[in-house]
């Protein structure tokens, strides 16, 4: 049997992995039946994830794979069974210690030990090495099925008031479900499954609703799936498309309402288990201390290394991927396109000195082009000088370019200057001054800037969709009295204050002055690109194309905004509690650590030094002896050896707690920036009066 694959999206194997595929089929056929579950499982799973191979070239790919991982490990399994005994690690003496007598038992044992230690070394890693190639590849259509499932749901609710709205703009069954598949740039996964409705029909010359019927067994999604199954339903009695879809529009924004309500009540689970979590380094601390006081413990320093340097930043590292597990980035990156071959609207994804715009596709066929793109590129750049706050605004990122630079140039003078310790001893001497030179200074000048930008950013954007819901009610009460679109544009940003008010006069003067109302609005949403504010956009532009009586599609777009509100105001309640409780969990810490460095560890070499300057004086033998026990107490102890990690533990603590606090809030890392320095400032000012 010849298996060729396909031109896939999600496959991406290269033509040696073809042959691979091929090379290794006799052993899938030979392992895996025809009626093997596991193959329809996987599958089911191929087409669930979009990819094109077939199960059996998918498999035996997997299997090739497989087998050259574990040949890999199976050979340093052998190398290093032997190596073992040829450095000494393992004796060739007694391995088990059973007494077999000194027969032909003892001397097959002697002759054969080696040999299988090695043999079974390598055997073991050779099937973990089949096992990781092979369960790698199985894994990837499981995994990038789930992640399609995962959107799939986030986007639902949204998608469905979608369809509503072009139901009630009068569009037909057809026609809602054509639109929904061209608005893959808005509803990504979920446009994608109806694409792939449409193309069964128009390429396979397959009825709709035999499509319909085929991707509700193929989606991923069994939300999806049970609404494609009641819409073929309603298809095939001949029913109300739109009474359906108001239905089912009210029944999925409940349901994202319940499934936030869940989200948020696992988001305090995981909050109490963290505020948990990160006392325990704390109190291995502690434990290790007080052990260390004891003589014969066995208590060495490496091992407050691992706990300040390696569990305290692990246990941060392990909270935000579990954290990630439920809460997820809103889907899609907010840029509309017109979807046609006007690429102007298209490519205003960059602008400015980033992205000249349309003349960069015509540079180098005509001198002139190339005359007016070194002149924008001029003028662009003398904008970007006469106001950089603003080009740093809408390119946070960009700061690092020149923060990371100055942060090295700060640390490496220091460092010429001899004004920073080179050493660990060192260290030891200037705890402070060394943490603040190589930690706190990259860290401020880094990450100050790009806080105070992506703030700036996230505000600026963030502000124009304040009074969406509210202003949607008033477009769609104008839409009512008998202005057309653009002239309820025009009512609502005379009548209104704000950021969207303003830009709806943008609008109206645009189209005034000859461009199209599809255009104008893609153009507002692309400057702001954010994914809420598209698919409100998205769900505008389609339905004034077939009338400018749209005030019932405008009503719609208000409630489905006003369900977000609802939504956001909700979480925002509830992570500020999980936010507070970090933030305590943190200064709980800090003061701990404070409260056990100044009464116990200081108290301790206070003991040390008095037993010096006491040994003079005869008249009070107790006395000496409780200074001489407690200068045995603390002769284990390097008093500055362990300032210095309880310094650096409160800071490392503060810094990941300030990413914890703002991937809880936004489900995005850089808005722990700002709770990252500050609490990194508490931690300094706080040591620096302790010490």
């Amino acid at each position: 049997m010849s298996l060729q694959t396909k031109d896939s999206g999600g496959s991406g194997m290269s033509g040696s992995s073809d042959v691979l595929g091929d090379r290794f089929y006799p052993l899938y056929d030979r392992l895996f039946g025809d009626d093997s579950e596991f193959v329809a499982d996987v599958e089911t799973k191929l087409a669930q994830a979009r990819m094109t191979d077939t199960v059996e070239l998918y498999l035996s790919r997997a299997l090739g794979i497989g087998f050259i991982s574990g040949l890999t490990l199976w050979l340093i399994g052998l190398m290093l069974g032997y190596g073992v005994f040829a450095i000494g690690l393992l004796s060739n003496e007694t391995l088990i210690g059973i007494p077999v007598g000194n027969g032909l038992l003892l001397q097959i044992i002697e002759m054969l030990r080696v040999p299988a230690v090695v043999f079974f070394t390598g055997l073991i890693l050779g099937t973990i090495g089949f096992g990781i190639g092979f369960g790698s590849m199985v894994a990837i259509p499981y995994s990038r099925a789930s992640s399609r499932k995962r959107e799939i749901n986030m986007l639902l609710t949204d998608s469905v008031s979608f369809m509503y709205a072009l139901s009630v703009g009068g569009l037909n069954q057809l026609e809602i479900i054509e639109a929904m598949a061209q608005a893959d740039d808005t509803y990504g996964e979920v446009a994608k499954e109806f694409q792939s409705i449409v193309k069964e029909t128009e390429y396979f010359d397959i009825d709709y609703r035999t499509a319909i019927r085929k991707q509700a067994l193929e989606t991923p999604s069994d939300d999806l799936a049970q609404f494609l199954t009641d819409m073929l339903s309603i298809v095939n009695s001949g029913g109300d498309m739109q009474s359906f879809l108001e239905d089912k529009k009210e029944k999925h924004m409940r349901t994202a309402k319940q499934e936030q309500e869940l989200t948020l009540e696992t988001l305090e689970l995981f909050g109490e288990m963290y505020m948990t979590l990160s006392l325990f380094p704390l109190l291995l601390i502690i434990i290790m201390v007080i052990m260390q006081m004891i003589p014969g413990a066995g208590v060495s320093n490496q091992m407050l290394y691992m706990t300040v340097y390696g569990l305290i930043p692990m246990i941060g590292v392990a909270f935000i991927v579990l954290v990630s597990t439920v809460k997820h980035d809103e889907p899609g990156d907010g840029f509309l396109t017109m979807g046609n071959t006007d690429q102007r609207t298209e490519t205003g994804k960059e602008d400015g000195l980033l992205g000249l715009g349309l003349v960069e596709q015509f540079t180098g066929d005509h001198s002139v082009f190339d005359r007016i793109k070194n002149r924008e590129g001029t003028y662009e750049t003398i904008e970007v000088l006469r106001k950089p706050h603003h080009f740093f605004r809408d390119n946070p990122l960009i700061t690092l370019a020149l923060t990371v630079p100055m942060a090295l140039v700060v640390v490496v003078t220091a460092v010429v200057n001899g004004a920073t310790p080179m050493s660990w001893e060192e260290l030891l001497e200037k705890p402070i001054w060394g943490t603040v030179i190589y930690l706190y200074v990259p860290l401020y000048i880094v990450a100050l800037p790009l806080a105070i930008f992506r703030e700036w950013n996230f505000r600026h954007r963030t502000a124009v969709v304040n009074k969406l819901s509210e202003d949607l009610r008033k477009l769609s009460s104008s839409n009512d009295t008998g202005l057309t679109l653009l002239e309820s544009f025009k009512a609502v940003s005379d009548t209104t204050s704000g950021k969207l008010a303003r830009e709806f006069e943008i609008v109206h003067t645009k189209v005034n002055y000859g461009t199209s109302m599809k255009e104008a609005l893609i153009e507002f949403n692309n400057k702001y690109h954010i994914p809420r504010l598209a698919r409100t956009m998205r769900l505008i532009t389609e339905a004034q194309e077939a009338s400018n009586e749209i005030s019932d599609v405008l009503r719609t777009a208000a409630t489905a905004s006003e369900n977000h509100d609802d939504i956001q105001r909700e979480r925002k309640s509830r992570t500020r509690m999980q936010i507070v409780i970090i933030i305590m969990t943190f200064m709980t810490v800090l003061a701990v650590i404070a409260i056990l460095k100044t009464q116990f560890i200081d108290t301790m070499a206070g003991l040390e030094s008095s037993s010096g300057g006491g040994g003079g004086g005869g008249g009070a033998p107790g006395g000496a002896g409780g200074a001489m026990q407690g200068a045995n107490l603390s002769e284990n102890i390097n008093v500055d050896m362990l300032s210095v990690l309880f310094f650096h533990a409160v800071t490392l603590q503060a810094i990941i707690s300030g990413f914890i606090c703002g991937y809880m809030r936004d489900a995005s890392i850089l808005s722990g920036l700002k709770y990252a320095v500050g609490l990194s400032a508490i931690a300094l000012i706080g040591w620096t009066l302790v010490a």
